[in-house]
């Protein structure tokens, strides 16, 4: 009996380790299963996305009445908002729209065309569906352009999109077959029906993408502060032509108000001549100062370590005025400081270019920070407000609300109790 039960035991003992190699073999085929479908899953996603990616928008067709012309106005953002409206307004008249034409008068003297700052062919596949867009007009119609045959004018600032409807279209396009629009900033109200807002927030953070050289030195910006850390865009709208538009001159030398003062009058559609900038800066119509900034950073909390990345063109007064700033906040840089000059040589005499580049790493910030409520800081907010959207609806729920920091927005004033600071859910990713 004994001896039976011992070899039970040795039976029981070599069919152990058989045992445990078929529930480890079974384990391993189980695993490479569930790889197997999983990488089956990716590449069925990846497929799917290809195809729609080249798939085209369906072409929306209508009869069109004309053909419109815009001459775009301001600096880039001024310019990027107002193409929004161009198109908008091109959708709604059922007009076909020429590529727009940058502005080349301005301040800066910019000679960049559209195609050199925006994809030309994605500007007009990508609103295929919407309006029909060319590059220039067909022989026949610049002809006609070209022997005064057309209409040119401004459109009525803050106008209903009905204003084109039916005031503009049935007269001057209708009758002409070409229109001119001579100014885009400002042209559509704001407060319009919800498929216009639409079209425009389609145009400007879908449409209207930079080019392969533009996004790929972009993205090498960012990829060198990301190497360094989590950073803060500082959009310290400081510069020359911002302080003479605006007339105000706080902390500036007495010469260098003269030549504010000096440019503010040289520049014929700057309408409003005197300004006095004590009165402005109570108003909340002044950018913060340089050194208002760092009080204001420090008061908000931010670490003094923290990597502050300035997206902004040359401060007036150079470093007398960044002088605080760079004291509270050391690890103070630009593009400029970034990249060497050869790389930034593409770019660097083409101020709408060197703000595209600032456009990026704005978007691909941890913190944006603008030190003024302008177009830039109104298109950014946006922009990442709509990336933030697209985010949670893809993943349902951000990280335990680890993006909940805020968009900042700031209206200068002397003191820091009248400063306006908005805080919105979701569109900052926050330190953390």
């Amino acid at each position: 009996m004994e001896v039976k039960n011992l070899e039970k035991i040795n039976d029981d003992k070599q069919r152990q380790p058989s045992m445990a190699a078929r529930a480890r073999k079974a384990r391993h085929c189980e695993l490479a299963a569930r790889a197997a479908m999983a990488v089956a899953f990716v590449w069925t996603f990846v497929v799917q996305l290809m195809h729609l990616w080249r798939t085209p928008r369906p072409l929306r067709e209508y009869q069109s009445n004309g053909y419109l012309m815009v001459s775009s106005n301001g600096g880039l953002n001024q310019m990027r908002s107002g193409i929004c409206d161009m198109v908008a307004i091109a959708r709604y008249m059922n007009a076909t729209l020429v590529v727009p034409q940058l502005d080349n008068t301005s301040f800066w003297h910019d000679q960049s065309q559209f195609k050199d700052i925006f994809d030309v062919d994605h500007f007009i596949n990508s609103l295929r569906d919407e309006v029909k867009i060319v590059k220039e007009l067909p022989p026949h119609m610049q002809r006609n352009v070209n022997m005064g045959r057309y209409v040119s004018m401004p459109p009525s600032s803050w106008s209903d999109i009905s204003y084109y409807t039916d005031k503009i279209l049935p007269g001057e396009l209708k009758k002409h077959r070409i229109l001119h629009f001579q100014k885009t900033d400002s042209r559509l109200a704001n407060n319009g029906p919800l498929e216009v807002q639409k079209l425009r927030c389609k145009v400007n953070y879908n449409a209207l993408k930079f080019t392969a050289p533009i996004e790929k030195m972009g993205k090498k910006i960012v990829k060198i502060l990301r190497k360094r850390g989590k950073f803060l865009v500082l959009h310290l709208r400081y510069e020359k032509d911002m302080l003479a538009f605006s007339g105000c001159n706080e902390g500036c030398t007495h010469e260098e108000t003269t030549e504010l003062q000096e440019l503010r009058y040289s520049i014929p559609w700057w309408k409003k001549k005197e300004i006095n900038s004590t009165s402005a800066r109570l108003a909340g119509l002044c950018p913060l100062t340089p050194e208002e900034t760092a009080l204001t950073l420090k008061a908000l909390g931010v670490d003094r370590k923290t990597q502050i990345y300035i997206a902004a063109g040359d401060i007036y007064g150079g470093e007398r005025r960044l002088k605080t700033l760079r004291a509270a906040y050391p690890n103070l840089v630009k593009k400029e400081t970034l990249l060497p000059p050869s790389d930034l040589l593409p770019f660097k005499n083409y101020s709408s270019r060197m703000a595209a580049l600032d456009y990026i790493v704005s978007l691909e910030s941890d913190i944006f920070f603008p030190t003024y409520g302008g177009n830039m800081a109104r298109v950014i907010e946006g922009h990442r407000r709509y990336y933030s959207q697209f985010f949670e609806e893809e993943t349902n729920s951000f990280e335990n609300g680890r993006f909940e920091a805020a968009m900042v927005l700031f209206k200068s004033s002397p003191f820091l109790s009248l400063i306006q600071v908005f805080f919105v859910s979701g569109i900052l990713k926050g330190f953390d």
